[in-house]
């Protein structure tokens, strides 16, 4: 990767993930009041949603800046040599590399499948909100597959201590939910986390690729 496309790669990644959280923050802060046994005005209602959202996003910059300097490395080096039957395990690799959880290596490959295929279809490169749409489309999909691993993870952070889900194991959380809920509980709450990470992927991979080609288009313009 050259260097205009490492910065622009950090910069936009930078930008996506900050514009994610500004967007999305306020949101989840509303679901949680909603969710409390208090009530959502006693909860506080609308009042300071935004608090908290500077210190997330200090942190999301460079999280997010990193994830995509990583993925775009990686994915440049084994494009050179990878066919195009190859290219999902490419980004599954690339994606893995910037961040290893699940999520991450089925909304990646994903993405780049579908503007891949939505470019073929138009016989040109899908501009920003194209790509956004795809992002949507991609981190719903992931985020209804990975939802048992959702379930899992808050099952073992509400257990009680000393008991076999608190242990952290996610198979024996899964195995548990299974047991007492089958089906039904394993996918507990999917359609409002793909609604949710639906949105988020609008947002997180518009905004980076709309960044990423408007700073490498004035790095080719400059002298």
């Amino acid at each position: 990767m050259d260097r205009p496309g490492f910065i622009a790669s950090l910069v936009a990644g930078g930008i996506a993930g900050v514009s994610v959280d500004l967007i999305l923050f306020p949101l989840d802060t509303i679901k949680t009041r909603l969710q409390s046994p208090q009530g959502f005005y006693k909860a506080g209602g609308f009042y300071g949603v935004y608090a908290g959202v500077p210190s997330t996003a200090i942190g999301s910059f460079p999280n997010a800046a990193a994830f995509f300097v990583t993925y775009e490395y990686v994915k440049w080096i084994l494009h050179t040599d990878s066919s195009s039957h190859l290219m999902p395990v490419t980004h599954m690799l690339a994606a893995s590399a910037g961040e290893v959880i699940p999520f991450s290596l089925v909304q990646f490959p994903l993405w780049e499948s579908l503007k891949a295929l939505w470019s073929w279809r138009q016989d040109h490169v899908v501009n920003s909100w194209q790509s956004a749409v795809c992002g949507a489309f991609a981190g719903g999909f992931a985020a209804a597959v990975t939802t048992p691993l959702d379930v899992a993870k808050t099952r073992i952070m509400l257990a009680k201590a000393g008991s076999s889900t608190a242990s952290g194991n996610i198979l024996s959380a899964l195995h548990a939910v299974w047991q007492t809920q089958g089906l039904s509980g394993l996918f507990a709450g999917v359609f409002p986390r793909m609604a949710a990470i639906s949105l988020g992927g609008f947002i997180f991979l518009g905004a980076y690729d709309q960044t990423r080609s408007f700073l490498s288009e004035l790095g080719r313009e400059s002298p």
